[in-house]
């Protein structure tokens, strides 16, 4: 007998067990190919990113963009606008402004044209993080928030109450993880401060703490943005390197449509101007109703007033940045009220995007304002086409994308996470096809189709391109109806919910440390609570 140890003999593997192994492995294979995709990519081979270049889609052919253009300069010259404030008409008369018989503030062609000409252009819109800054110019593209919601909406009970200043924190630290939404601007009112001094300083901080995006908000009086803006000084190390890099725009509604300025916004304009901060020029009519039922003359009006407000801006400072903020909204014309989720909606807003691109100006308009009060299949399909034709419109700023409902009544923190999947999945549309060498792929049809195995399963072409081409949702579905099942048939809306609670739980934003936090809550107001 030899001293050498024999192996034992194995059993006889039985077609079952083979068959269970075989599952196996190709359960690991599938785990393995999830936690290949949920691992952070390299920003060089991520499928879509901020600022791709987009404008596929033209609802306006090249003589529709003449005819509105013309016909913006015309009412801008013969019927302007009401309610100028002294400071603005001495700026606007000084450079060949006129009021007319009406009293109304008329700006001639030349004016407009000359405007256009040393109006800024190519500027960068910052983040606290320099990770997050846009270039919004040509075609490139950005999504973000917007808005002034009055109500938090329970996607489970669908219940609507109060929003508050926890709440806008709460949203901020949301969106500060969401990759495919790219800055924050301000989306409900803090319904729990009255007094509007506290409501629009703790709106901006809330705001700025919660992320390290780039955020807009607006204020009701200029006394309340210097304060804030003292706020901001203070984060970003000085006034001098708040200038260098100021990473707060303001939203603001400088007039009422039709055709009449807004005092009070039009000082905190100039004081942000002043203050060196970048302005949203916000024109917002309501077909129908403050600008005229007719979609291309929505859009004319909404150019002209947005003209004017750039005309204002550059008369007191040449060059200061703007963005071409035309949000013509439509309404539902049997009732009146408004109708963000509308087809209609989709086509003004990708002209107005065409129209900020002919002047060659950083356009924001908006999409994602569902009529759903609740993140539900209605929700779902009017977000969907909103997102795709606007995106693709050559937008450059695509606000109030996420979380909105009940056309701008209701948010809810919940949707900030189901659209960011919707807004990824329309930002592969936006990316297109490309048709390289390597994305033709005849080499590897050759090596798949000569050499075997006859299928591209596991080709090392596969493996890449499933990285760089394709984007996988966050709480999307895609599993099979068994493993639905045996997971409890979650709805995505329950989904979203246990990846919000997660993100609340776990991301605590330090991007403004806490020394220069305690300075702020000591000189200001301040009423939430950092976690």
């Amino acid at each position: 007998m030899s001293s050498t140890a024999q192996p034992s003999a194995q059993p006889p593997v039985s077609d079952a067990a083979q068959s269970d192994q075989g599952a196996g492995r190709r359960r690991g294979g599938r785990l393995a190919r999830q936690a290949l995709r949920a691992a952070p990519l390299a920003e060089d081979i991520r499928p879509v990113r901020p600022g791709m270049e987009s404008g596929r889609y033209r609802v306006l052919n090249d003589e529709d963009i003449l005819r509105i253009h013309h016909a913006a300069l015309d009412i801008l010259e013969t019927v302007g606008l009401a309610d100028a404030i002294p400071t603005c008409i001495e700026a606007v008369t000084a450079r060949g402004g006129y009021l007319n018989d009406h009293g109304r503030l008329c700006i001639p062609r030349a004016l407009v044209e000359d405007t256009l000409s040393i109006a800024a252009r190519r500027f960068v819109l910052h983040g606290q993080d320099p990770r997050h800054d846009m270039e919004p110019w040509g075609q490139k593209v950005y999504f973000g928030t917007a808005g002034a919601a009055v109500h938090m909406v329970d996607p489970i009970t669908g219940k609507y109450r109060d929003s508050t200043t926890a709440d806008l924190y709460n949203i901020a630290r949301v969106v500060d993880r969401m990759d495919h939404i790219h800055f924050y601007q301000r989306s409900i009112v803090c319904r729990d401060l009255p007094d509007p001094f506290e409501m629009d300083f703790n709106t901006c901080y809330a705001s700025v703490s919660g992320t390290s995006k780039h955020v807009g908000s607006s204020w009701v009086l200029p006394e309340h943005f210097e304060a804030s803006l003292q706020a901001l000084h203070l984060i970003a190390g000085g006034e001098e390197k708040w200038r260098a890099r100021p990473f707060v725009s303001m939203s603001n509604c400088f007039v009422v449509p039709p055709m009449k300025f807004a005092e009070d916004a039009c000082r905190c304009l100039e004081a942000a101007v002043h203050g060196g901060m970048p302005i949203l020029l916000l024109a917002a009519g309501q077909a129908g109703a403050t600008s005229p039922a007719s979609l291309a003359g929505a859009v004319v009006q909404e150019v002209a007033e947005v003209l004017a407000g750039l005309v204002y801006v550059n008369s007191i400072k040449p060059g200061h940045p703007c963005i071409f903020g035309t949000w013509p909204f439509v309404s539902d014309l049997r009732t009146g009220a408004m109708s963000g989720g509308s087809g209609e909606q989709a086509l003004l807003m990708s002209a107005c995007a065409q129209m900020a691109n002919f002047y060659d100006l950083t356009g924001g308009v908006c999409a994602g304002m569902a009529d759903s009060k609740i993140p539900d299949a209605q929700s779902g399909y009017e977000k969907g086409y909103n997102y795709a034709l606007v995106g693709n419109s050559g937008a450059n700023l695509v606000y109030e994308s996420a979380g909105m409902h009940a056309s701008l009544l209701g948010f809810c923190l919940e949707s900030v996470v189901i659209d960011n999947d919707a807004i990824g999945a329309s930002l592969r549309t936006v990316r297109g096809i490309e048709t390289d060498e390597a994305s033709l792929s005849v080499e590897a049809i050759r090596q798949v189709c000569l050499k075997g195995p006859g299928h591209y399963l596991g080709h090392d072409q596969t493996i890449d391109r499933m990285q760089r081409d394709y984007v996988y949702p966050t709480v999307g579905d895609r599993t099979s109806p068994k493993e639905w099942v045996e997971q409890g048939s979650p709805s995505v809306v329950q989904r979203a919910v246990k990846k919000t609670a997660e993100i609340l739980a776990q991301h605590k934003p330090d991007h403004i440390p806490a020394d220069v936090d305690a300075q702020i809550r000591a000189r200001f107001p301040v009423r939430f609570e950092r976690v």
